[in-house]
């Protein structure tokens, strides 16, 4: 006979066993949203080209064929073209945590946000205009929300830690690309990746991923770079212990800064001021804060003279910095006269401030001048001109999401990350791989000095190395803001897939 205890215990067990879930059940999965397929006219460089606009998604699975997310993207692809020999861009922001929303309403799209140079946008209702500047004469354009930007989520069996991470992430940009092939004819297109910030960073490991997967590349361009993490002090400046890097390369962005606002390079053009400081900067000035405790009195006061003279920050201020003014500082400190702090992403840009005395500002004014625009714009643009409906929230950007927990990890090394072999090895392994590198002077978030460091420092073959070509322009770190300077850009990257183009 079955004892009363044993009875009950048996029957809390089989309670138990029928409550929980089944192993292995697979998640809901909500059904995609349709794709919203409109056509339109552009009009660029004075000719009209017909397109098709397309926003949709793109669903991710894992080796078991299971959802794990679904990206987001709007594509222009030109009417009638013959594929085979029409070329199709994938361009992406980065942060890591910002959805695609600023390159697709600003740079190369056949519509951007009306905006002026240095200049915020204002308040609404804003402008969205041709761009007479866009790339569709030269490729088509594909623009990506990573997984939780945007309109892309992770669903089914994926998990954040499958998506948050530098080699994680362009695995799963590696599939998004391999599917839109197959989805819509494009592997035997030439191919090109445009990335943005971090975007450049995802284009150094994604261009790697996808040759190895035999997915040939034809060009890379990278926008505001930042490819070693341990270089330029993204990661934080660290004065005790040497870590004197970071002070190098933002050194000839902060003098063309204070050349911008009258601070210093008085009676000379930007180019000549900022090759003076790139000179200093990779010569003198790394010299002696190698140096350490060990550099004369007499070498430290003709640093502080020479610092003055690229910064305009004063002297007693740079020798009370023992030659090392972290650039977050300088924004604050290059104005602080004026009760005014200079942009991060754009140091043209200025706004008033509610603490002269802090150490760096508590808001990026070329940030705060031009975000409600795009995000009004952008919105607006995709649900009501595009037609995507969905009753997801679009995320501009993520970072509540992921950004704090970003694995920086690449390759199973520690962070920071460094992903300029990468680059190295996709140029190498494909000798018909061509790289355009651009930058704003008055980028103070990714300056341009360290970008054209590490690309003078891949260890190519003079052969190759011939294949990067730079591009500079007096814009921050969204050079296409600057009208004038998105002519220029667009001018220059015109000739550069003609030349990529060619090489096959």
């Amino acid at each position: 006979m079955i004892q009363k205890k044993t009875l009950a215990a048996l029957l809390s067990a089989a309670f138990l066993i029928a409550a929980a879930p089944a192993e292995n059940k697979t998640p809901y999965v909500p059904a995609a949203p349709a794709d919203a397929v409109t056509h339109s006219v552009a009009r660029v460089a004075g000719a009209s080209i017909a397109y098709t606009a397309r926003a949709g998604t793109i669903t991710l699975r894992n080796d078991k064929d299971q959802v794990t997310a679904r990206m987001f993207y709007t594509a222009f692809t030109k009417d009638g073209a013959d594929l085979r020999n029409r070329a199709v861009t994938f361009f992406y922001n980065g942060g890591p945590g910002s959805s695609t929303i600023w390159l697709r309403m600003g740079s190369f799209a056949p519509m951007r946000v009306q905006s002026k140079n240095a200049q915020q946008i204002g308040t609404a209702p804003f402008s969205l205009v041709n761009n007479e500047y866009s790339l569709l004469d030269k490729s088509d354009l594909v623009f990506v929300d990573a997984p939780q930007t945007g309109y892309s989520r992770i669903l089914g069996v994926g998990a954040p830690k499958d998506f948050i991470g530098v080699d994680q992430d362009a695995r799963a940009f590696t599939q998004f690309i391999k599917r839109y092939s197959t989805q819509f004819a494009r592997w035997n297109s030439p191919k090109f990746l445009f990335g943005e910030s971090y975007g450049t960073t995802r284009d150094c490991v994604l261009v790697n991923m996808l040759q190895d997967d035999g997915v040939q590349m034809n060009g890379v361009v990278l926008l505001s770079s930042v490819l070693n993490f341990g270089l330029g002090g993204v990661f934080g400046f660290e004065p005790i212990g040497g870590g004197d890097w970071g002070y190098v390369t933002y050194l000839p962005t902060e003098a063309a800064t204070a050349w911008y606002h009258h601070k210093a390079g008085s009676g000379t053009s930007l180019a000549a001021f900022v090759k003076q400081a790139e000179a200093y900067a990779g010569g003198q000035y790394l010299h002696d804060l190698a140096k350490g405790s060990d550099l004369s009195s007499m070498q430290f006061n003709d640093d502080v003279a020479k610092l003055h003279q690229y910064t305009g920050l004063s002297e007693d201020y740079i020798r009370s910095s023992n030659l090392r003014v972290p650039y977050n500082r300088f924004m604050q400190a290059l104005l602080r006269n004026n009760d005014t702090v200079v942009g991060r992403f754009d140091s043209r840009f200025t706004t008033y401030d509610l603490d002269r005395n802090a150490d760096s500002p508590d808001w990026d004014p070329s940030d705060v001048g031009m975000s409600g625009a795009f995000v009004a714009l952008g919105n607006s643009y995709m649900t009501q001109t595009l037609g995507f409906h969905t009753n997801m929230e679009y995320r501009p950007t993520a970072y509540a999401q992921l950004g704090q927990r970003w694995d920086f990890k690449h390759n199973g090394n520690d962070p920071p990350a460094n992903v300029a072999p990468d680059l190295a090895r996709a140029i190498t392994t494909n000798t018909h791989l061509y790289v355009f590198s651009a930058g704003g002077y008055y980028d103070l978030a990714t300056p341009f000095f360290g970008t054209e460091y590490t690309l003078n420092h891949l260890g190519l073959a003079p052969a190759l190395q011939k294949h990067i070509t730079h591009g500079y322009y007096e814009a921050g770190h969204m050079v296409y803001l600057n009208p004038q300077s998105l002519a220029a850009f667009k001018a220059d990257l015109a000739r550069w897939y003609d030349r990529a183009m060619s090489d096959r």
